[in-house]
């Protein structure tokens, strides 16, 4: 009997987080499920295998507990996928972008936890089990890493670069343990955290003229934990409508 394959998803009660738990789940694939929110409570597996953990990864000192909370669900088993998707992007009492010479300086530290360290963290904390299924993992960056973004502030656009730069740096570290790690950069994606306005970046900075959607990014991601990507780590894959030309 073939190998029922196992992911982690964090960031996954909600948005595109969700959308990949679910499209994985609809593979036949194991999902383990991270987030700081429950999961929706008509969710498909909500209710079924303890395979979900509330954790905040903008705490630190919770980061460093998650793969120990976290490794009890694999149960020994390997691990083909990591999607580091949880993300956190504050913005200002108005919906305005935070800006480098304003931001506190604990904003700034717990998006880097959950933006940077997190993913740091757990790629590290399953390198081993991720290379005893040859297994992948996806980082979520963003088209704010590349371009001041009139939404997207200073603390998360550089969390967002930094992590594509460890994306490259863990790439070239465990290509030798048959695991490969790779980003994608999301632009406008039609979820719930769109700020208001993002209408007019559709009108003049997308040149197919729309929202991505989520199962376009599931898309991306399956693909990118599949073999049919068995060539392709260390890459940073734009999928934004055309927004960065």
């Amino acid at each position: 009997m073939p190998e029922r394959k196992t992911a982690i998803v964090t960031g996954a009660s909600r948005g595109i987080g969700h959308a990949v738990a679910q499209r994985f789940r609809s593979l036949g694939w194991r999902v383990i499920t991270l987030s700081r929110h429950p999961l929706p409570t008509l969710c498909p597996w909500s209710t079924q295998e303890n395979t979900h953990v509330e954790l905040d990864l903008s705490d630190l000192d919770q980061i460093g507990r998650t793969v120990d909370a976290l490794r009890p669900l694999l149960g020994g088993s390997r691990l083909h996928a990591l999607v580091n998707n949880a993300g956190i992007s504050p913005k200002g009492q108005m919906g305005e972008r935070v800006n480098s010479l304003t931001t506190d300086l604990k904003v700034w530290q717990s998006m880097y936890n959950t933006n940077f360290y997190a993913p740091l963290i757990l790629t590290r904390g399953f390198a081993q089990e991720l290379s005893n299924a040859g297994g992948a993992v996806v980082n979520l960056c963003s088209i704010a890493g590349y371009r001041v973004h009139p939404f997207a502030g200073a603390a998360y656009a550089t969390s967002k670069a930094a992590l594509a730069a460890l994306t490259r740096e863990m790439a070239a570290d465990m290509a030798s343990m048959g695991v490969r790690v790779n980003a994608i950069a999301p632009g406008e994606i039609d979820t719930a955290i769109l700020s208001p306005g993002t209408d007019r970046i559709v009108q003049n900075d997308i040149p197919m003229r729309r929202l991505g959607k989520v199962d376009e990014v599931a898309d991306l991601i399956e693909f990118l934990c599949s073999e049919k990507s068995s060539y392709i780590t260390g890459a940073e894959i734009a999928i934004d409508g055309g927004q960065r030309v």
